[in-house]
């Protein structure tokens, strides 16, 4: 037995956790990620990277790879066979008629443009990402416009392959 007394860890830090073993789910290794939304302390969904079912996964096909070119030029790779898991969560609450209004969702990093726009449709109020998106501007400028409150626990920028 330790002299240290236990030490719960905070609902925010308590479901980071479970995002992350959410995300051990997850079918595309350039962004292993998972999602949870919560309402009162309750999980009601949870998504992961992974493509839509009966499709083939990276993991199975490799990535489907897509050239996308910023405004400043700037060429970026992206995965388009798997789904987010922000997506993935939101697809599996509508599938299963839960209302996600007033919700807290929690993720690797904060959620690209389509995500945030998806979070903002759907009425969740609160994003806690672990980590800053290299390609998070817009989502925080919707966010803010929104009223969508937006915690990033670390303030880095989450790294993956082919960025």
């Amino acid at each position: 037995m330790s002299d240290r007394p236990h030490v719960r860890p905070s609902w925010d830090e308590y479901f980071m956790g479970l995002m992350e073993e959410v995300g051990k789910r997850a079918t595309c290794d350039r962004g292993r990620s998972g999602c949870i939304v919560v309402r009162d302390k309750r999980i009601i969904a949870t998504g992961y990277v992974g493509s839509p079912p009966g499709l083939p996964h990276c993991d199975e096909a490799g990535h489907l790879m897509k050239k996308v070119v910023d405004e400043d030029g700037t060429i970026r790779q992206h995965c388009v066979r798997t789904i987010h898991a922000e997506q993935n969560a939101i697809c599996q609450a509508a599938r299963y008629g839960i209302p996600l209004e007033g919700a807290t969702l929690y993720c690797k990093m904060e959620p690209c443009r389509t995500c945030a726009m998806l979070i903002i449709s759907v009425g969740i109020r609160k994003v806690v990402a672990r980590r800053r998106y290299h390609a998070a501007q817009e989502t925080r400028e919707m966010f803010r416009d929104a009223g969508v409150e937006l915690v990033v626990i670390e303030d880095q920028t989450e790294t993956y392959t082919n960025q």
